[in-house]
């Protein structure tokens, strides 16, 4: 039988002078509200749809610079797939449940679907940096109002926000020319 953890809050009444505790079950703490657990339910979709995309894009990239697309995509994937792992446990530490499954990513997704077939270097890159910037638009426009419900869903999606905007601009800077030529 698994052991139950609990912690000691000290509670303002006193007991013949003495403050009394009272132990919390850690099951019990704070809930998400029906809109917070929507709100990361977007971010949730979006970025296991990016990790989906970004592997049908990775399996798919041919041409020029093919080499390092390939492992950037990698890269992509990787982070994809963790901070969209972040974001569900965050969930259910809220007693929220996530829901990741195929028919509801693809659902609800802000991402538009990613073209079948080979894919030159140069049209992944500017494909991919679109996912990117969809994914960080799902964020900021849910960042508010997740900050005001639950402060620390928040600091994950900062994080998620600066790592993905990082990968958008060395993505879309492959295509780039200097500024002013």
């Amino acid at each position: 039988m698994a052991e139950t953890k609990t912690t000691k809050k000290t509670t303002g009444s006193t007991k013949g002078g003495a403050k009394t505790t009272r132990r919390q079950n850690a099951e019990k703490g704070f809930t998400a509200t029906p809109d917070l657990a929507a709100n990361l339910q977007s971010v949730l979709v979006d970025l296991l749809e990016l990790a989906t995309q970004g592997k049908q894009a990775h399996w798919n990239v041919v041409g020029r610079n093919f080499r390092d697309m390939h492992r950037q995509l990698d890269e992509i994937i990787d982070d994809a797939r963790a901070f969209s792992d972040t974001v569900a446990e965050r969930m259910r530490a809220l007693h929220a449940v996530p829901d990741g499954r195929s028919v509801t990513v693809s659902a609800t997704t802000s991402l538009p679907e990613f073209p079948a077939g080979e894919v030159s270097t140069s049209e992944t890159i500017d494909l991919i940096t679109v996912r990117l910037e969809a994914v960080v638009s799902t964020m900021r426009d849910v960042h508010d109002d997740v900050d005001e419900a639950d402060p620390t869903s928040a600091d994950i999606l900062h994080a998620v926000i600066e790592r993905l905007e990082q990968f958008a601009w060395m993505v879309s800077a492959e295509n780039r020319s200097p500024a002013g030529r």
